[in-house]
């Protein structure tokens, strides 16, 4: 990590980063698979997702169609870490890969193929 942070942010980060995918990989697996499929990782997808949407369903608007509401749900997420983290950390608006998850897997992902 190019920054030194206290390990509760990069928790808190990891936390987000992995709902705010996890939201995305829904709307991705919706493209192949129904909700109520039995297929193992669908149902986890949407076990796990589905409290995260009734959460914001006071915020989401009526006219998104169902399957691209996990979508609109993520991008808040998105925005708390793309926007707010580094504004509570005091930075201004971070660029790409700056996100302590992704970077860590874009590292990984690189030295896997050099």
């Amino acid at each position: 990590m190019s920054a030194n942070f206290h390990p509760l942010v990069y928790i808190i980060d990891y936390i987000l980063g992995v709902i705010m995918w996890t939201l995305i990989g829904r709307v991705a697996m919706n493209i192949f698979q129904k909700e109520d499929s039995h297929f193992f990782f669908m149902r986890v997808f949407v076990k796990f997702t589905n409290p995260l949407i009734k959460l914001f369903k006071f915020i989401t608007p009526t006219f998104i169609i169902q399957p691209l509401v996990p979508l609109y749900v993520a991008w808040f997420f998105f925005m708390i870490r793309f926007y707010l983290m580094p504004w509570i950390l005091g930075y201004s608006v971070m660029g790409m890969l700056s996100f302590p998850l992704e970077s860590e897997i874009s590292r990984q992902i690189y030295q896997f193929f050099n």
